[in-house]
């Protein structure tokens, strides 16, 4: 190949993270040119309502998949977290990069710990699963939906009265703004989102564009993001629904946890499964977590969100 072009969502971390990939790949091809367009997606263009009242799967990333299988972009980069677990006919993902940091992160106004964030205190954050993992610690605090790229969520402390943000801490990390994190949040107090932290190139399954971004596979994160995903897709669940996971690989192992919770906080459900087949593992988690109730609460939150 001589040239490629690279798709993506337009927002600052978006660019950012293509513009990583892109520079990757110039360094292993020297010779190769290499393009980036910019793609609004569905997510992009409806800020003004909650991502869970959009509706549909995907809504980060359908119209760049559009433009793979009409063939106007050769890959596309995107945060694990927003691909849905059905891919459409043709498209794969070949490659998912190592993994960043996977926890969330607290952004307080005046700096203060979760811990410490009085009963009434107003938290911006747009996830669902957010929100009933915090409602679970203190269903006294004021769960405040935000839409809107990284910067216009932190912004929103300000224009919102906010007393705190909850954001992914890979985006604040690839972003350079670690100084304005007040705390890291513990995988006790917030399981993450399925895939939170990794990107994952997405190209059309034939063609020599697979061999290209080959050497971007990181094979731990690949593993703990096959498991996690398996467990969402074994719930049925789409990435606006409040279910969290965290897949972390030692010695070929996969260890992974999975959460599913109400709305409101008041049930949440926790459990683990290990193995060294992803797909297994995951399957195997979904199967607990719904005997175990999650299954009821699913089908509740399916009818109120949609």
């Amino acid at each position: 190949m001589k040239r490629i072009t690279i798709g993506t969502r337009g927002s600052r971390l978006a660019l950012q993270q293509s513009a990583w990939v892109r520079q990757r790949i110039a360094e292993q091809y020297p010779g190769l040119g290499i393009a980036v367009r910019r793609i609004k997606t569905t997510g992009d263009m409806i800020t003004g309502v909650p991502l869970a009242q959009v509706g549909g799967k995907g809504v980060f990333v359908k119209e760049i998949e559009e433009a793979l299988l009409r063939g106007e972009i050769d890959l596309a980069v995107h945060s694990m977290k927003d691909v849905p677990t059905e891919l459409p006919v043709g498209l794969h993902v070949g490659a998912i990069t190592e993994r960043e940091d996977p926890r969330d992160v607290l952004i307080a106004r005046d700096g203060r710990r979760l811990a410490d964030l009085p009963a009434g205190a107003r938290i911006g954050t747009s996830s669902l699963r957010r929100k009933a993992q915090l409602l679970g610690i203190n269903p006294g605090w004021d769960i405040f939906p935000v839409r809107g790229n990284l910067d216009t969520r932190i912004k929103k402390l300000e224009t919102e009265g906010l007393d705190a943000v909850i954001l992914a801490a890979a985006g604040v990390r690839r972003l350079g703004l670690e100084e304005r994190v007040s705390e890291y949040l513990s995988f006790d107090t917030m399981l993450p989102a399925v895939g939170q932290g990794a990107l994952g190139i997405e190209c059309r399954q034939e063609g020599e564009i697979n061999e290209v971004i080959a050497f971007l596979s990181h094979a731990e994160s690949a593993m703990a993001v096959d498991g996690e995903r398996a467990l969402l897709r074994g719930l049925g669940g789409g990435c606006q629904v409040p279910i969290g996971a965290l897949g972390e690989v030692r010695e070929g192992i996969l260890f992974l946890q999975g959460m599913v919770a109400r709305l409101d906080g008041s049930r949440v459900f926790r459990a683990a499964a290990r193995g060294d087949a992803a797909e297994e593992v995951g399957k195997r988690l979904a199967t607990d977590l719904l005997a175990q109730g999650a299954e009821k609460v699913l089908q509740e939150i399916y009818r109120e969100v949609r």
